[in-house]
């Protein structure tokens, strides 16, 4: 039996470093080319979106980003240059806009529930039936289609239904009311039927005004699935089948067929078997370690299930919320070496969970420079709070 291509763990780090722009020499000079290396940027918390592309742009501003979210190139029926999809494990990600067909159908299996979760839903709290739901959305969408674009409140202000409210998780201490407009919304955006654009606040709010999107082409589910595991692998390889199927939200056959259908190669990792593309065997050139400051859920942290390889499990209390969402993380080399966080007053703190030597606190405090230059005194708290986040921040 011939034994498999082996890739160790440095080469792992090596490739990581290099493919998702953490070195000086492979920073891009748009936040498309950024979400295009990393296949997309996770899109839960708005903040994730910018900080994520500044960490990897050679001269990052929030109006650079900002214009490849929400700016329209010139001509018709034109989209901006990013797309914001619900996809992988029905969570939000911000992807080239070519790309959004294929992100789209290959997970839009998992997107199915959205509609019944939400009639139940509204049915439950409101009493709403099919019929009355239908002439919402429909009363939505044309009210969408006549503003051109609107907040959920402006929509609310023409579809008087929207504004009835209903409690999300009655009976328990976090509790709190939502208005119907949240979950119609949500079917709609789930189903590409409606898209977020600029926000009514600033770069950091999730107040999102909507417009209505171009239908997007069709596509096989395969061969979506396909082209999301070529992407997927590409970016992140070599992966094991777990990590495929845990970023995707795939059942374990449709991950095996996609990965049968690029021809992956197997690898021996220190997890056991992995897998690349074909073509990528062969290890890169060495990098020689720098510093980057990530945010929460950025997609490098949150782009394999299996970690060890570049974090410490011993780390992993600290630096995750109980439902295994990272916070803001310092690397150096390919690894995580510690966390970042604002206080109230903007200043940004920092604490390192193992020493890394002289070299690399040096670099740390200049990448805090840069972070604090690009904010320029804006405060981001991150959506999902960490232990370590918690302490930096004082709250």
């Amino acid at each position: 039996m011939t034994a498999l291509p082996g890739v160790t763990a440095a080469e792992r780090r090596s490739r990581l470093v290099q493919r998702h722009l953490l070195t000086a020499a492979t920073r891009a000079a748009s936040a498309r080319e950024v979400a295009h290396a990393l296949t997309g940027l996770h899109a839960t918390d708005p903040a994730t979106v910018f900080l994520a592309a500044a960490a990897r742009m050679r001269a990052p501003t929030v109006a650079a980003v900002d214009a490849a979210l929400y700016d329209l190139p010139a001509g018709p029926g034109t989209e901006p240059d990013l797309a914001r999809v619900r996809c992988m494990r029905r969570t939000m990600f911000v992807v080239p806009a070519p790309l959004a067909p294929a992100v789209w159908h290959a997970t839009a299996k998992s997107n199915d529930p959205h509609r019944a979760d939400a009639t139940a839903k509204l049915r439950e709290t409101l009493g709403w039936d099919e019929r009355r739901y239908a002439d919402v959305e429909r009363a939505l969408l044309d009210a969408l289609a006549a503003r051109g674009e609107a907040t959920a409140a402006e929509l609310a202000a023409d579809v008087p239904d929207l504004r009835e409210q209903f409690v999300v998780n009655p009976g328990k201490s976090y509790a709190s009311r939502q208005r119907a407009s949240s979950p119609v919304l949500g079917v709609l955006a789930a189903e590409g039927r409606v898209r977020r654009s600029r926000p009514a606040g600033s770069w950091t709010s999730a107040q999102f005004r909507w417009a209505p999107a171009r239908p997007l082409p069709p596509l096989p589910a395969a061969e979506a699935r396909a082209e999301l595991a070529r992407r997927y692998l590409a970016a992140f390889g070599p992966v094991t089948v777990d990590d495929l199927k845990w970023w995707t939200g795939w059942t374990l056959t449709a991950t095996r067929a996609a990965l049968a259908a690029v021809a992956a190669q197997a690898v021996e990792i220190d997890e056991g078997t992995g897998h690349v593309l074909p073509d990528d065997v062969d290890p890169l050139p060495a990098a020689a370690p720098e510093v980057a400051l990530l945010p929460g859920l950025d997609p490098t942290a949150m782009g394999w299930r299996h970690r060890d390889w570049y974090l410490d499990p011993a780390h992993t209390p600290e630096l995750f919320d109980r439902n295994g969402n990272i916070g803001p993380t310092v690397w150096w080399g390919g690894r995580v070496i510690g966390a970042w966080s604002q206080t109230s007053d903007g200043h940004l703190r920092h604490r390192l969970l193992a020493d890394p030597g002289r070299e690399a606190r040096v670099a740390v405090e200049e990448a805090v420079g840069r972070l604090a230059a690009f904010l320029d005194g804006t405060r981001v708290t991150p959506c999902y709070r960490t232990p370590l986040e918690r302490r930096l921040s004082g709250g």
